[in-house]
């Protein structure tokens, strides 16, 4: 078994991300287990050690993924990608998130109004029949 990591240090925060969300998910999973089998047995070490060992097979099979050659080549190159991109600047984030919020209840009230208006057009048609 070869423990060496694949590139080590290339896409570090990316591989260190991607595999802690991995396992807090594993984890979660081997917590309901726990759960569920705490429900079918009263055997401590029964549901204690399967979710256990099923959370550590998890965490073995993602360091091993994060170390597969066409896996850690697209971790590397997405953390490049996501360094290269330009990002908003807060002023500019303030500004489009006003002007979406106005836009938004602008059009909330125009359909608003529009509902109320066919809502009577139609209402006095139905009365005529």
């Amino acid at each position: 078994m070869n423990l060496k990591i694949y590139k080590r240090g290339q896409g570090k925060h990316t591989r260190l991300g991607t595999g802690l969300v991995c396992f807090v998910i594993a984890a979660y999973g081997a917590l309901i287990l726990h759960q569920r089998l705490g429900a079918l047995t009263d055997n401590v070490w029964v549901e204690t050690l399967i979710p256990a060992a099923v959370a550590a097979a998890f965490a073995g099979l993602i360091w091993w993924l994060s170390n597969v050659p066409a896996v850690a080549n697209f971790l590397i190159a997405a953390e490049g990608e996501i360094k290269k991109v330009s990002w908003s600047s807060r002023k500019e984030i303030l500004n489009s998130t006003i002007v979406v919020i106005v836009v938004v209840v602008a059009m909330s009230v125009g359909i608003g109004v529009w509902d109320v208006v066919l809502g009577y057009f139609f209402s006095d048609i139905i009365r005529l029949y």
